[in-house]
């Protein structure tokens, strides 16, 4: 079976500070990322990678030419838009706790009912627009890696991947977050034959990261 290696960009400054960053929000990744990012791919060198692919967003983009190149091994990198961060309108730079104040049903709605979240108010994206945008550029991915033996990386958002991955393994809207977050540069696998059913593998594995965890890390 074809399995996908989904990734979480490294922790940056907004992460850190409790601030939304959105598709249109692209704060420094923090120093300590970039060590993380070694452990990641120190942690996937003994996986043979076909491809690896990115959203263009700039802490992605990095994360991804950092993991790669832990690698040790000759793996195209590609740039796919449709990979990138739920565009939150308002929201983006804003402090959680400043949204809070501003936008409480639709902070309460994007993090634990997405089958509420209405982004009219916040002019952003809704969760199946998301997910609509994204499915077709995996399926693409699939199609590209046709071999049963095929590896691909897949290094995206916080949030975005939550979303995809979870639809990918048909959860129900509602449901998209009750698996919890996904944390800075962890890794979640799924692995298909056909690029429409998906199985998932291992969840949001950290196990590779020797920093301990705090609560501004997942989302």
């Amino acid at each position: 079976m074809l399995k996908l290696y989904f990734i979480r960009h490294g922790k940056t400054e907004w992460n850190l500070e409790g601030r939304f960053q959105g598709a249109g929000g692209d704060s420094p990744l923090l120093t300590e990322s970039y060590d993380q990012m070694v452990q990641v791919g120190r942690f996937l060198k003994d996986t043979p990678f076909t491809h690896a692919y990115a959203s263009p967003i700039k802490r992605a983009r990095v994360t991804a030419q950092h993991v790669v190149k832990e690698l040790h091994q000759q793996v195209p990198l590609t740039l796919v838009s449709r990979l990138e961060e739920f565009h939150l309108g308002k929201m983006e730079g804003m402090a959680f706790t400043a949204v809070r104040d501003q936008f409480p049903a639709e902070l309460d709605a994007f993090r634990n009912h997405p089958d509420r979240y209405d982004a009219a108010k916040i002019g952003g994206e809704t969760f199946t627009q998301v997910i609509d945008r994204m499915t077709p550029a995996i399926q693409k991915i699939v199609a590209a890696n046709p071999k049963p033996t095929d590896n691909v990386l897949i290094v995206s958002h916080g949030a975005a991947l939550n979303a995809e991955i979870n639809a990918l393994l048909g959860t129900p809207l509602a449901d998209l977050r009750k698996r919890g977050g996904l944390r800075n540069t962890s890794v979640t696998v799924l692995e298909t034959v056909d690029g429409h059913h998906y199985d998932l593998v291992d969840w949001n594995d950290t196990s590779f990261l020797t920093a301990a965890a705090t609560p501004t890390d997942t989302i």
